[in-house]
């Protein structure tokens, strides 16, 4: 890859500033729009630590250095015009300073269509509640009390995924499948498994 190249490329603004769209590489979620420069894009690529230029500070920043809420780099696109760039990101924790994942929570007119990867979302929340504990949560009770805790609903869960399956009843077995797939995560979770790694086992058992 040659970065020199690639920044030549791209068209900055009389500012020497370029907009750069942020998506989610898992939930494919718009989580925010920032500006870069030509110093915070070769860091960028050099390091795939996403870096983007405040212009209010007038100074490189890198995403979460202080937050935590880091944004390691997928993939980097500019488009047909050379003068936006996509990032295509891993987020940890949430992209918004507001707390929320999103910068773009703001509804106005929702899209009826639009799906959601309710797995991936879960899992990133889980993750959020594991770095940063929310008072009262079960989620946070589960880490609390550690793997055997979790390891013990697990078993529960699944005992209860046969009874509902030997009961010939949908709605029951639905219902206890969902609590067995969110016990299952927060296993993965505590035990730094991810959504990608169970994928890649699947993957290679196909073949």
């Amino acid at each position: 890859m040659n970065i020199d190249k690639i920044i030549e490329e791209i068209k900055f603004d009389d500012r020497g500033l370029v907009p750069a769209i942020v998506q989610d590489v898992n939930t494919k979620k718009v989580l925010m729009l920032a500006y870069m420069n030509k110093e915070s894009i070769r860091k960028t690529l050099e390091e795939k630590q996403v870096c983007y230029y405040s212009r209010s500070r007038k100074e490189l920043w890198i995403k979460g250095a202080t937050s935590g809420n880091t944004q390691k780099l997928q993939g980097f696109y500019y488009d047909c015009d050379k003068d936006s760039i996509l990032l295509v990101v891993e987020q940890t924790g949430a992209a918004c300073h507001t707390g929320e994942i999103s910068c773009f929570f703001n509804e106005v007119i929702p899209a009826e269509n639009e799906e959601t990867d309710v797995l991936k979302e879960l899992y990133s929340l889980l993750r959020e509640r594991k770095r940063n504990p929310k008072e009262g949560s079960y989620t946070n009770y589960l880490f609390d009390k550690g793997l055997d805790k979790i390891l013990k609903k697990v078993g529960e869960e699944t005992s209860e995924v046969i009874i509902g399956a030997k009961n010939k009843n949908k709605e029951e077995l639905v219902y206890e499948i969902s609590d067995l797939v969110y016990h299952l995560l927060v296993l993965m979770v505590n035990e730094n498994i991810s959504i990608k790694d169970i994928k890649e086992e699947l993957r290679e058992r196909r073949k």
